[in-house]
């Protein structure tokens, strides 16, 4: 049996990876981790968690990237990326409309400061 390592997951982690590691090196979802650490320090271990989250940032080693985290890659369907550009294609139309709309109000008042 292979003997697990702690690793930082910088990847999937929010601050530094710490408890996305400690998730995964549990195979626990990082959610719950990050949880229980507000929880613990809300609770009354408030200097002690900041100073072993620094400490466990400091002195693990970030995790490398394996084919596990590429599996995703290329499976966007064509339909699904096609729904995604509909998508990016109608807010990017919102985004220039609001920006070449004539504000003939605020054009009138700009008018009248002159």
């Amino acid at each position: 049996m292979a003997r697990r390592k702690f690793t930082l997951d910088r990847r999937s982690g929010k601050l530094m990876g710490v408890c996305a590691g400690i998730g995964r090196y549990f195979n626990i979802d990082p959610t719950f981790v990050r949880i229980g650490a507000v929880v613990v320090t809300l609770l009354g271990a408030f200097p002690w968690t900041l100073v072993a989250y620094g400490l466990a940032a400091w002195l693990a080693k970030p995790r490398g990237y394996d084919a596990e985290d590429y599996s995703t890659v290329g499976k966007l369907s064509t339909n699904d990326l096609r729904l995604n550009m509909r998508d990016i294609d109608r807010r990017m139309a919102e985004v220039e409309q609001f920006v070449t709309n004539s504000n003939s109000s605020l054009a009138s008042e700009i008018e009248k400061l002159r």
